[in-house]
């Protein structure tokens, strides 16, 4: 192979197009060519979200990875309410440490990882406490599992309360409704299922609360959507110096994903893990958590007992293919297979041929290591000696 095939949740394989794109000649980001390249961005994210009522949202890009779109949104939007976190995995705890650091009334509503969130213990909690903020990931890419936006965007909004939501690694991927799942604001990157390169981020929320923004006290300076939004609305632009060739990728990404058609992407994204989850069933392989819940975007896989996901991968590597381990307590125990970005059906089968190959040979030096012991046996017993038995010489 020439080029390494990134099977991981992101970053992930680039199209030519974008590389084409980032190299675009150089602007000022305050000039009115930066002006109209975030405005296309900006509508291309609506057309993305296929957002029917267009006129209530407006979308601000900030320079940084999606942690800094979900610290934006967690110092922004509860002011001096109460947040509460709904947690299932490694990127619900990291919202929760996030919170902690700006919002003193942080509420945690935490299951195991890879676990589905209990609706009525949601909806109970909601009843018995005021809550202004309810924030949730859609995608825990620690399991793979997806979360449910309608059941808990019913319950936030019966409540009250904004919904919030990381949608990092579940954009482009999935669909996701906002007005139907009452999301007041949603997270994702640039880098992930949108295909396009790490450094930019984005959040996409209604222009109500936008506005409402301001009359929180800032708890940061680069991260404060207020002055994101302020910005946006004036100037058309972004408050700090931006990273520009990425938006030109960004928006390239975003072109080349309208022009397919939304729908016609997922049903992509969706046919590949397809592809993949057979392949690997046909190997005899478990999946962490059922299919129904999966998003489609990423598989998490149960490691063979006698196989190390440390050896697994590195295996795969030899070969050009790049895996994520699991982690926390899934450390190896799993491994990951993302299938998003520049991966052709031919690559999946090579991915799946070459799986195949490294587990034999894994397994096969697991046996030979294994040596049959056998059960250690007692001394024979010693009869005693007749006493009027003498020996003659």
């Amino acid at each position: 192979m020439d080029k390494q095939l990134l099977f991981t949740p992101g970053p992930v394989n680039v199209a030519e197009t974008l590389r084409t794109a980032i190299c675009k000649e150089d602007i000022c980001h305050r000039e009115t060519d930066f002006d109209a390249l975030l405005a296309g961005i900006e509508h291309k994210l609506l057309s993305l979200f296929q957002i029917r009522k267009r006129e209530r949202y407006r979308a601000v890009v900030i320079t940084g990875s999606g942690t800094a779109a979900n610290e934006a949104i967690l110092s922004s939007v509860v002011g001096d309410g109460a947040v509460l976190i709904l947690s299932n995995g490694e990127f619900g705890g990291r919202l929760h440490k996030t919170s902690l650091i700006h919002n003193k009334k942080t509420h945690l509503i935490e299951m195991p990882w890879g676990i589905a969130f209990d609706i009525p213990q949601i909806a109970t909690y909601l009843a018995k406490h005021k809550i202004d903020v309810v924030a949730m990931v859609h995608h825990e890419t620690c399991s793979g599992m997806l979360n449910p936006l309608a059941q808990i965007g019913a319950l936030v909004k019966a409540s009250g309360a904004l919904f919030v939501v990381d949608g990092v690694s579940s954009v482009g991927a999935e669909v996701i409704d906002m007005e139907a799942c009452n999301i007041a604001f949603v997270s994702s990157s640039s880098s992930k299922a949108l295909g396009s390169y790490p450094g930019l981020s984005f959040v996409v929320g209604r222009k109500k609360q936008f506005k409402r923004l301001k009359h929180h006290a800032a708890k940061t300076t680069y991260l404060n959507l207020a002055t994101f939004y302020a910005f946006l609305k004036t100037h058309s632009q972004t408050p700090n110096t931006p990273a520009v060739p990425l938006f030109f990728a960004l928006d390239q990404a975003l072109t080349d994903i309208l022009s397919e058609g939304v729908l016609m992407r997922y049903a992509r994204i969706k046919a590949r893990a397809d592809l993949l989850r057979n392949g690997m069933r046909r190997l005899n392989l478990d999946f962490l958590v059922d299919e129904a819940d999966m998003c489609s975007m990423l598989t998490t896989v149960q490691a063979p007992a006698s196989v190390s996901v440390h050896d697994l991968r590195a295996g795969l590597r030899d070969h050009s293919i790049i895996i994520y381990e699991g982690k926390g307590c899934f450390a190896g125990k799993v491994f990951q297979v993302g299938n998003i970005g520049e991966l052709s059906d031919d690559d999946i089968r090579y991915f799946l041929s070459t799986l195949k190959d490294v587990l034999l040979t894994l397994q096969a030096d697991a046996a030979d290591l294994v040596t049959l012991v056998s059960p250690k046996q007692k001394p024979p017993a010693l009869l005693p000696v007749p006493a009027d038995l003498r020996v003659v010489s």
